[in-house]
């Protein structure tokens, strides 16, 4: 009889203990809520270990639970690393870029201006004003406003970015806010400070906002980068001291050495040092 779990028993329970619980897991995961859990039920049987608490504490991890978890995420780690080599054999590596809103959209646009097709690696962008996450490699890249405080990210600053407010003219005077439980960005909660009480509407996407603007509802605060050739709309302020950012490209610290990786970091690095300068 098999006692010994299979390697995707490890997938599903990081799974599980990320989520906090089986029905994002199973989400997550493309499989049932009763197939995972009992696959669970089979693999704590298997390994002779409790790795939940199970009860009112739903899928919280035991002290055995988070042991595991730190050794299966590293299996994470090493899979994706597998599943690259194995992709190098057959055509350019997928490299995944993670971004705010407006970089990705600047990043997409001028693909051009640091991206060939013939390149040895293939841009997957992934929109997010999240960070996801690099140490597992849910992304490869990442552009951040700071510099990274966890020991295995790797980090270099490649400039700064300005933000400024934009309008259809001077003459709007109310302002575009952010929606009820929408992802505040620096510049929504700047907004929210200064110009609460102006508000005239809400949108919950960057996007969505500037559509707002440009049919002359409200004012928005972009990034000069993304304003200034914004059509339809007009810069209506200095830029704003106070949401001044740095930007970091961000990698895993052995990630980074991987040559499809070193080659996208390299040729996004070049194109936003030109686009946003040190001072």
């Amino acid at each position: 009889m098999e006692t010994q779990p299979h390697w995707d028993d490890y997938a599903y329970f990081a799974a599980v203990a990320r989520h906090g619980g089986i029905a994002r897991a199973a989400e997550a995961s493309g499989v049932s809520t009763a197939t995972l859990s009992r696959r669970m039920r089979a693999f704590e049987t298997r390994l002779g270990r409790r790795l939940f608490l199970h009860g009112s504490a739903g899928y919280a991890l035991t002290s055995d639970g988070r042991q595991l978890y730190e050794k299966a995420q590293k299996m994470e780690v090493a899979a994706t690393e597998i599943a690259r080599w194995h992709t190098e054999a057959t055509g350019p590596v997928c490299v995944r870029i993670s971004a705010g809103s407006w970089t990705a959209t600047d990043l997409a646009e001028h693909a051009s201006a640091y991206w060939s097709p013939n390149a040895t690696w293939l841009p997957e962008f992934v929109y997010c004003d999240l960070s996801l996450d690099i140490a597992r490699r849910e992304v490869d890249i990442g552009i951040r406003n700071t510099r990274p405080d966890q020991p295995w990210l790797a980090g270099q600053q490649i400039g700064h970015v300005d933000y400024a407010a934009y309008a259809t003219s001077p003459e709007v005077i109310g302002w575009i806010g952010p929606a009820h439980g929408s992802v505040e960005t620096p510049s929504a909660q700047w907004i929210k400070r200064h110009h609460s009480p102006e508000i005239v509407t809400k949108a919950n996407t960057p996007h969505l906002a500037v559509a707002l603007a440009r049919a002359g509802i409200g004012r928005v605060v972009l990034p000069l980068f993304i304003g200034e050739r914004m059509n339809g709309l007009t810069r209506v302020s200095d830029p704003i001291a106070e949401l001044r950012s740095e930007q970091w490209l961000v990698s895993h610290h052995e990630g980074r050495h991987e040559k499809p990786v070193r080659a996208a970091l390299d040729a996004i690095a070049g194109y936003l040092r030109q686009r946003d300068p040190l001072p």
